[in-house]
């Protein structure tokens, strides 16, 4: 009204940066879309740099079963985040 206003477009970074937002967005929600266990193995494994054997001792599970889990909800996300 002070003739200083903004719309939101402007306040956005250039293309390249707008899908990389975009692209987190996409998958915060389908991380948190899972159930609660699978976004327990998520996090432990990709933003804790666990590996499998290390998760599979926090959640309670073989390291096997993690490797399970682990390649279903990538198949998961592969599918929804195409």
């Amino acid at each position: 009204k002070d003739g200083n206003e903004r719309e939101l477009i402007d306040t956005l970074p250039a293309e390249d940066k707008q899908e990389e937002i975009i692209d987190k967005l996409l998958l915060r929600t389908a991380i948190e879309s899972l159930p609660e266990r699978d976004r327990k193995i998520i996090v432990l494994r990709y933003f804790r740099d666990m590996t499998q054997s290390e998760v599979a001792k926090v959640v309670g599970v073989s390291q096997v079963q993690i490797s399970r889990i682990e390649g279903k909800i990538m198949d998961k996300f592969k599918e929804e985040l195409q």
